[in-house]
């Protein structure tokens, strides 16, 4: 006797939902034997989906459910892996789903408004795609009929959520009988993934709250690197600077006592030649030196009234001396370093040091002696 025959036809339309349960079933010799033949890749499983449509009567015997499906009820439907059972639990476990099991009952009464109204719909069709590895059969020949036989439906159309077990068993997390529309189908689904399927580690609201928590450790992760980089180059920055103008100043220093050395071994020799040549004059009466070095302070006087020597230092360490008027303006020196044509030289603004003083823009009309670079300085030009 057919299975569909055997089946009681219920005379209201409604579910038979035995609540969230959970029901160990060990499968048939037959079913796990299947599994022992060489199993077709994912792809080649996708390729065949997409075949041209024969009609059932002419497929093999795993593309049978599908073909009579299809020709009967169109190709908007949910994946079903054309496979045998064992391979479609295997995939699952592989891809750390559950599997969606669906017993075809091509004559019952209740079928034709279940698939086309309630199978192929959108919402279900993608619910179940996202989340489950689906398989159908017809459920009086082949493997169908062996899965029909463990499970022992009551009444078509027959659903059930299968996870892997231990040994040679499957864990039935659910079964639906008979006619549902697609709400209800899809919130009985969704209620044993939540409660059932952590157990199995298919859960996909903690898949969820897994990969949030993941994504959310490498941002922190990533934030923390950016921020210790953005610190070590604000510290080597700071560092480079200190550097910068500890050699600037050592530079300054260099050049001024050199330059004040160079002053008093050429200022020695004009005296005492000058205060020789007058001493020699006939007629003249020898002067005391106390004299000579009044005078001699009194011609220095007079001639740091008249000029200033500023030595100007480039940061590429040249440096350049000029004779300026000490009523000459800053921006003389300006007009002198532009003069030069030193590469590199654009944007910039002159500094002193001992004491530190900046001369720019606001600075530009004041007289060299009123700056105080009288009556000998030195400039460092710092780049903008």
């Amino acid at each position: 006797m057919s299975l569909q025959i055997r089946a009681s036809v219920r005379k209201k339309k409604q579910p038979s939902c035995n609540g969230i349960f959970c029901r160990i079933v060990c499968l048939p010799r037959s079913i796990i034997g299947g599994f022992s033949r060489a199993i077709m890749g994912r792809r080649n499983q996708i390729e065949l989906q997409h075949q041209p449509l024969l009609h059932p009567a002419t497929v093999p015997e795993d593309r049978a459910f599908l073909a009579g499906f299809e020709h009967r009820y169109g190709t908007t439907h949910p994946f079903f892996y054309c496979c045998s059972f064992m391979q479609a639990l295997k995939m699952a476990e592989d891809d750390h789903k559950l599997m969606f099991l669906y017993l075809h009952s091509p004559e019952h009464p209740f079928t034709p408004t279940f698939c086309s109204t309630t199978l192929c719909s959108e919402l279900v069709v993608q619910f179940l795609d996202a989340n489950f590895v689906s398989w159908g059969a017809i459920a009086d020949r082949g493997e169908g009929l062996q899965m029909a036989a463990t499970l022992q439906p009551t009444t078509f159309p027959f659903c059930a959520v299968i996870a892997p077990a231990s040994g040679n068993s499957i864990a039935l997390l659910q079964q639906m009988e008979g006619p549902i529309d697609p709400a209800e189908l899809v919130e009985i689904l969704q209620r044993t993934i939540e409660e059932q399927g952590s157990a199995f580690g298919t859960s996909a609201r903690g898949r969820e709250q897994e990969h949030t928590t993941t994504s959310a450790r490498i941002n922190e992760d990533e934030r923390i690197r950016a921020r210790a980089k953005e610190e070590a180059k604000l510290m080597a920055d700071r560092q480079l600077r200190d550097e910068q103008d500890a050699a600037y100043f050592a530079a300054l220093r260099r050049d001024q006592e050199k330059e004040q050395l160079r002053n008093a071994r050429a200022q020695k020799p004009v005296e005492a030649s000058n205060q020789t040549n007058y001493e020699q004059q006939p007629g003249k009466p020898r002067q005391s030196s106390s004299v000579r070095e009044s005078r001699s302070k009194e011609t220095t006087a007079q001639g740091k009234d008249t000029h200033t020597q500023i030595l100007i230092r480039f940061p590429s360490g040249a440096t350049r001396e000029q004779s300026f008027s000490s009523t000459d303006k800053i921006l003389s020196v300006y007009r002198y370093i532009d003069s030069l044509g030193l590469p590199g030289i654009g944007n910039y603004r002159l500094i002193s040091s001992f004491p530190k003083r900046v001369y720019s823009v606001d600075q530009m009309g004041m007289s060299l002696k009123d700056a105080g670079l009288f009556p000998r300085a030195s400039l460092f030009v710092e780049l903008l």
